[in-house]
């Protein structure tokens, strides 16, 4: 009897996530298959739609469908993200994405804690530590007894006691110092800043606090207390300065008579002295903005009892290896991996099993970061001090650490803030997710971090309405080849200066500007010379101390110089005459709400408004030009308030954002399509329709308008002709809100300025460095100086000046490695940055 074989046919996993019909934001409806098990990369221009297709489709689907899967009760605590617009995505893996810019942590978070490296450092001096007996000091050897859970007995009294556990060494809990509750810093009222200029009386407003943080009449009150109020504070006696910052706290009877003088009214006021006003509003202080309003008034320095280490005493007396917790805390990263490797034979044979597992658990941690090149950052480095560029190297060392599987990790600039020397082993944690079964899809413009991918998508051609298309796909050999790619001539090389070099002997022509300093953080005593008129570069490896250089030295020094008031304690002194202007032009979103719009910002929504309260139908209406306001006006729509979006809440799914159905996303009633004005063409257009316009399109439709034209002729300028004039503006990218926030500035003559930049080519394709290089060359032409703290080697490659710092990182770093032109810097064998141009 012959047997019968039944063959099944087996499923073929699937090969690739298959997105079909996709418009978000600006994608054109499109279809593209993104390799499983890869390294993706995804290239293009800003505003092309390569966050779109990244984060709005592939993270939003994978996130989406993930949470799914959890109960209803669990999704209502969560955030949700909303379906995105797409027709199909099949077999998209659960998602997690790492953002551009990560927030800043709290005041309670340091590197070690960020990293989790504190918790395995906690641990060792628990478990493993000689430990004091708290009832006669003396010191007991290391036991597995704490381990157990069980006391250890003193050598010397005979008592017992229980070692302190991890959480009694964390300075977030058990650990924390007392005196300044584990932040390991204190604030103190500095007198200086109280009264900056003692040639002015009381009446002027001399004592700052008196007006900024209290009752304006307090000056009335200190007249009360017999202190004279009209005469020069250098003039006052020594008893009546006293008064006026010490003096007790006594109810006085005064005559308040308001500002218009109408009605005088009988008072009874407690006086409050300068000092304690500051004091008191300091006490009362619940958030970031409120400690701003008083921070000028304060002097802050390290916690006299805990010298800023945050720890306790008790927490300061377990030893390993002869050193405290606070003590090893403060090694950098790659001080603290020697001495962790010593730790194990440093103990007794019994206890190495148990230490070698605790420090395996460290230095796994610790040298994924040490491959992000963050090795020259102490464990107790605050968290809030860290760049953009090293916090999003520290979600991205936590993410692989967890060694999972199957999932699609969504990576949104992670070169940022990376010198070209860390760029092989942000690659090498990539491939390390990949190999361990997981989809990496990467957004950047590094070309360096392109050329590693398996597969490259690129969006384009354009940004705006022009973009949302893909424009090549392949392998990276397949896209340089292709001709309509516009990354493929860089990932060959082929970029060259494109702004002419100024000669060593022109470079200071229009002057200087000096610096001298002390240490401060890791930057050494040095004295730095900058060209007046010219485009900075200041660079230099992660940790060089580029940025305490520039954010936390210049810039200050400028300003007080400026302002006539006292320089920064670790300053020696600035030379910089001429100088009224220091300006810092950062990344960080515009406006809070979208309520603010590009046009909005760029003063183009007012003159509008006054442009259409001038045509007839508006006069005839009875329209003002506040009824145009769609924050306010008697036009904006009254279903949405303006907003051209209402929320709708449906309970165990996530909200849902959806265009407001009355105004259709305009954010204007139905009357406002009523009032017309006419157009370059004669075409009649309306207000609505003029902000759904992008700034090159409105360029075209507001001829007549010469303010308007102006302002929107700056924008265009600036790179930025494809923004919709309506685009809110908190969803712009940090590369566009920097230079919308120029507009302001680039009509003016400049010869009194400095404009600072961090990492402005943040979110840039080359070709959009290349229109940002024109716009620092307008800058320069109306005489401003330009500073840039830059990565990036084809900016680098066109400045006029370089001053590179280092040689290393942390303690390795801090000087002035060399300075000059661009082609200086080139062969300056000391220059790690000179390697790579």
């Amino acid at each position: 009897m012959s047997r019968v074989i039944k063959v099944t046919e087996q499923k073929m996993s699937p090969q690739a996530i298959e997105v079909r019909g996709a418009r978000v934001h600006n994608l054109k409806d499109i279809d593209i298959d993104i390799p499983l098990g890869k390294l993706v990369g995804i290239a293009g221009v800003s505003g092309s739609g390569k966050s779109s297709l990244a984060l709005g489709v592939l993270y939003a689907e994978g996130s989406r469908r993930y949470l799914e899967a959890l109960s209803t009760y669990t999704r209502r605590r969560l955030t949700q993200a909303e379906h995105a617009q797409v027709d199909e995505v099949l077999h998209v893996p659960a998602a997690l994405a790492l953002h551009q810019r990560p927030s800043v942590p709290g005041v309670r978070s340091t590197f070690g804690t960020m990293t989790e490296l504190n918790n395995s450092l906690r641990l060792l001096f628990s478990r493993c530590a000689h430990h004091v007996c708290p009832h006669c000091g003396a010191r007991v050897e290391p036991s597995l007894n704490v381990a157990a859970g069980l006391s250890l007995t003193c050598p010397a009294c005979g008592r017992e006691f229980y070692a302190p556990s991890a959480e009694d060494l964390a300075f977030n809990s058990g650990g924390a110092c007392p005196t300044c509750g584990g932040t390991g810093v204190m604030r103190e009222v500095d007198e200086a800043s109280l009264v900056p200029d003692e040639s002015k009386t009381i009446n002027e407003g001399v004592v700052l606090p008196w007006g900024t943080l209290m009752w304006d009449l307090m000056k009335q009150v200190a007249g009360e207390m017999g202190v004279r109020t009209d005469v020069p504070f250098n003039q006052l006696t020594p008893q009546e300065r006293d008064i006026v910052f010490h003096g007790p706290a006594v109810k006085k009877h005064i005559l308040y008579v308001p500002k218009n003088g109408e009605g005088a009214t009988p008072l009874d006021f407690t006086y409050y002295n300068a000092v304690y006003t500051v004091e008191n509003a300091l006490a009362k202080v619940k958030d970031d903005k409120g400690l701003k309003r008083v921070a000028r008034f304060l002097r802050e320095g390290a916690c006299r009892d805990c010298g800023g280490t945050r720890l306790s005493e008790a927490a300061r007396q377990p030893q390993v290896r002869g050193i405290n917790l606070a003590q090893a805390a403060a090694m950098t990263l790659g001080e603290a991996i020697e001495w962790m490797r010593g730790v194990p034979a440093s103990l007794p044979p019994e206890m190495r099993p148990m230490a070698t597992d605790i420090c395996d658990s460290f230095l796994s941690v610790a040298r994924r970061l040490v491959d992000l090149g963050l090795d020259y950052l102490s464990l107790d480095r605050a968290g809030a001090t860290l760049s953009t560029g090293e916090r999003q190297r520290v979600q991205l060392a936590r993410v692989v650490r967890n060694r999972s599987t199957g999932v699609l990790y969504v990576l949104d600039e992670p070169s940022i803030g990376l010198h070209p020397t860390n760029v092989d082993g942000l690659v090498g944690v990539m491939r390390d997710l990949v190999d361990d079964g997981n989809t990496v899809v990467v957004v950047d413009h590094d070309t360096r971090v392109l050329a590693e991918a398996d597969y490259l998508v690129e969006m384009g051609p354009v940004a705006g309405a022009g973009g949302g298309n893909v424009i090549a796909a392949g392998t990276v050999d397949e896209v340089e080849q292709s001709q309509s790619s516009r990354i493929a001539p860089f990932l060959r090389a082929e970029s060259k200066r494109l702004r002419p070099q100024v000669t060593d002997d022109e470079m200071f022509d229009q002057g200087h500007i000096r610096v001298a300093t002390d240490a401060i953080h890791t930057v050494k005593p040095l004295e730095v010379d900058i060209p007046r008129g010219r485009l900075v570069a200041v660079t230099g490896v992660s940790g060089s101390g580029k940025t305490t250089l520039v954010l936390e030295t210049l810039i200050p020094a400028l300003k007080a110089q400026a302002a006539g008031e006292r320089l920064p304690g670790h300053v020696r002194w600035v030379d910089a005459e001429g100088i009224a202007r220091a300006n810092l032009i950062d990344a960080t979103p515009i406006g809070a709400n979208v309520r603010s719009t590009v046009a909005t910002y760029a003063d183009i929504h007012d003159e509008l408004r006054r442009a259409f309260a001038r045509t007839p139908e508006a006069k005839a209406a009875g329209y003002k030009a506040g009824a145009f306001s769609y924050n306010t006006g008697a036009l904006r729509c009254p279903t949405c308030d303006g907003t051209g979006s209402i929320s709708l809440d449906v309970q165990f799914l996530p909200d849902v954002e959806i265009v407001c159905p009355a105004c259709r996303g305009s954010r204007y009633a139905d009357a406002a399509s009523h009032i017309h004005r006419e157009g370059k063409d004669g075409s009649l257009l309306t207000l609505p329709q003029l902000m759904d316009m992008s700034v090159d399109e409105a360029l075209d439709a507001t001829v007549g308008l010469k303010k308007v034209q102006t302002r929107l002729q700056t924008l265009h300028g600036l790179g930025l002709g494809y923004l919709t004039l309506g685009e809110p503006t908190p969803a712009l990218s940090g590369g566009e809100a920097q230079r919308l926030k120029l507009a302001s500035e680039m009509g003016r003559v400049q010869d009194d300025a400095v404009f600072v930049f961090d990492e402005p080519t943040i979110g840039l394709h080359p070709l959009d460095v290349q229109v940002l290089l024109s716009v620092f060359d307008g800058l320069v032409a109306k005489g401003a100086t330009v500073i840039v703290i830059e990565h990036d080697l084809d900016l680098i490659r066109n400045a006029d000046y370089v001053i590179d710092m280092g040689p290393g990182g942390g303690d390795a770093g801090g000087q002035i490695v060399c300075s000059g032109t661009p082609g200086d810097i080139a062969v300056c064998s000391k220059s790690i940055t000179g390697r790579y141009l």
